[in-house]
């Protein structure tokens, strides 16, 4: 099924109401019947599209050999505290591209020992949504002392270190870091006391990471891949996770060692709604 276009038929006179009112309609069928693809032309263009999951969606670790998968935003050791809506199953979701082109940093690193190690992939623009939901609930600082100690978990969006519309609900951006091969992700009981994430890594969050200098989604300026304020091993080791993912054709977020998507990615203007099981 086609989408229709920004025209009606002419039909030798101009463009009336009904005729206004039968292409908005259109628009909206289409989105509606032809998702995961957005209607282009239209004012829904950039609209999220709740929607099954495409084919080209696949799990990344059956692509990428040895792939680590520590979904943060499935359990509760997060920035809000609880499983996030959406993520039904700890699975690394990806459009087969973006996975294809991780399989290359992980063949990258491995004759030095390393491997890569997965937070976040696909993420449902309904997780999206609760994160914004719970940005306005100030009396909810749950886990304030780990990740936010430096802002105000009401300023998180206008900093930048959380979206509404996050490039992770188009599939092909990803949350991650370097560990070493063999290395077992780490497994704390329930209620474990929270850490500052700012804190030296012997101090923080237990994870089998090398040292960026902060733990993942730790919300302050230590976060920011050009900060001086960690080790000079930390920084060699953004280094090599940056240097790895740009030859892979993957770019970086200014506020956050962790983050990247990749620049010729399948769906640049759809953003996806289907959970992750």
């Amino acid at each position: 099924m086609q989408c229709i276009q920004n025209e009606l038929p002419m039909r030798g006179r101009s463009l009336e109401f009904r005729d206004v009112v039968m292409l908005t309609r259109a628009h909206v069928l289409c989105c509606l019947l032809c998702c995961p693809v957005a209607c282009v032309g239209g004012v829904l263009a950039d609209s999220p599209c709740r929607a099954v999951r495409p084919a080209d969606f696949v799990d990344a670790a059956s692509v990428v050999p040895g792939l680590q998968v520590d979904m943060r935003y499935a359990g509760a050791h997060n920035f809000i505290g609880r499983p996030i809506a959406g993520y039904e199953a700890p699975r690394c979701l990806l459009t087969l591209r973006a996975a294809r082109a991780l399989a290359k940093v992980q063949r990258e690193l491995r004759p030095m020992g390393l491997g890569l190690k997965v937070y976040d992939c696909y993420r449902p623009q309904r997780a999206a949504d609760a994160m914004l939901a719970w940005s306005r609930d100030v009396d909810d600082q749950t886990m304030r002392d780990e990740f936010y100690r430096e802002v105000d978990k009401s300023e998180l969006f206008d900093k930048g270190y959380v979206a509404a519309r996050s490039g992770h609900s188009r599939g092909s951006t990803v949350d991650l870091t370097i560990v070493e091969l063999g290395s077992r992700i780490p497994q704390l009981p329930s209620g474990a006391a929270l850490r500052d994430c700012r804190a030296p890594a012997g101090s923080r969050y237990p994870d089998n990471s090398l040292d960026f200098g902060t733990g993942y989604d730790c919300f302050s300026v230590a976060s920011h891949p050009a900060s001086p304020l960690p080790s000079a091993q930390a920084r060699a080791n953004r280094l090599l996770l940056r240097m790895s993912m740009q030859r892979a054709g993957f770019a970086p977020l200014a506020t956050e060692w962790w983050h990247f998507s990749l620049v010729d990615e399948p769906y640049p203007h759809t953003f996806f709604d289907f959970p992750v099981r």
